[in-house]
């Protein structure tokens, strides 16, 4: 019988499915990322669904806190954008939200 891993209880609190991700999914983007990636353990996506679900969390923070600045209270794609523009971490997605105009300059005016 198979033991659970060092990575079993990352989700959850301690409980190894359902996840909130599809770890189906998170599988096959896997394999599509390098003709060298062939076989992923049973962990690895369960890691990677985590760390999504971390990956969420932080720039929603950050958008929100945008969409405070503009004293409203529904997020847009453009308090999205700013909390990328304004956060060295997500310098990666830059390229997807540099053409959204920045809200900040609005609130400047």
């Amino acid at each position: 019988m198979r033991q659970p891993g060092a990575y079993s209880n990352l989700l959850s609190g301690g409980k190894t499915g359902p996840h909130s991700l599809p770890l189906a999914r998170i599988k096959k983007i896997m394999k599509k990322s390098g003709e060298d990636v062939k076989m992923i353990s049973g962990e690895a996506p369960i890691v990677f669904s985590k760390a999504c679900e971390l990956f969420i969390e932080e720039l929603t923070k950050r958008a929100w806190a945008m969409t405070l600045q503009r004293k409203t209270r529904t997020m847009h794609k453009e308090d999205v954008a700013a909390a990328v523009m304004e956060t060295d971490i997500f310098d990666f997605l830059v390229g997807l939200v540099s053409h959204t105009p920045n809200p900040s300059a609005a609130i400047e005016s």
